[in-house]
């Protein structure tokens, strides 16, 4: 048997309250975790408590940038999401969203297909493949209210990467386990490049822990020049500076 408090108190704190089915859903999803990552490697926390706090709470503490997700039904893309995260616990939060999962590998995408049969997720996509492949006109450019990631990139790889999905007027929110003043000031450019403006940085610790976490808020405020993404493995090996 879990025990739930701790969970239920972290998310009291960005005034989250769970139905009794989404607390099923995320018990569930934790157990599919540990047992996948037992033959392939999804996360290097396994732990109950570690879980709920660093994957899912943290997942979740998006609200403190972008609350709009809490009422209306958007559209959200998470790039390079991994194991689901921080798509999933939102999806469970917030189970009106239409969710986009994009990671380029394919035995990830099997597991997070496994995860949403199991759980009965609704009006959720996989997409295996490269963040730079599928943002073309044909595919998935520009579609999307909202796009969001925990991948280790710099800000300005990572912008290349995500905001030509997000439609103008949408943001992109970059989930940092650091502190980015600088990375931030060293991408500014590149995000005006590629159509976006910095909108804000919410810098916090996750609830009863001194686990530092940064989000960062751009607003897609014209469209991205068609030649980004760039192709396949540039925007990682040469930042836009």
């Amino acid at each position: 048997m879990y025990d739930l408090t701790q969970f239920r108190k972290d998310l009291s704190c960005f005034d989250i309250v769970l139905t009794e089915q989404m607390e099923e859903q995320f018990l569930q999803y934790y157990e599919l975790l540990v047992e996948w990552n037992g033959f392939m490697n999804l996360t290097a926390i396994t732990d109950y408590d570690e879980v709920m706090k660093k994957h899912f709470v943290d997942s979740l503490s998006l609200v403190k940038a972008y609350d709009k997700i809490r009422r209306e039904q958007i559209c959200v893309i998470d790039i390079g999401t991994g194991a689901g995260f921080p798509g999933i616990p939102l999806k469970i939060a917030f189970p009106q969203i239409k969710l986009t999962l994009l990671d380029s590998l394919q035995k990830r995408i099997k597991f997070l297909g496994e995860v949403a049969e199991k759980l009965g997720l609704q009006e959720i996509e996989l997409i295996h493949g490269r963040a730079e492949d599928f943002a073309k006109p044909s595919m998935k450019r520009g579609q999307y209210d909202l796009c969001v990631s925990r991948a280790v990139a710099n800000l300005s790889t990572l912008s290349e990467l995500c905001l030509p999905y997000v439609k103008e007027g949408g943001f992109f929110v970059s989930y940092k386990s650091e502190k980015i003043l600088e990375e931030a000031e060293a991408a500014k450019n590149a995000i005006q490049i590629l159509g976006g403006e910095i909108a804000e940085q919410n810098a916090f610790t996750l609830p009863d822990s001194d686990i530092y976490r940064n989000l960062f808020v751009i607003h897609k405020v014209k469209v991205t020049p068609k030649k980004y993404p760039r192709k396949a493995g540039l925007p990682a090996k040469e930042p836009l500076k």
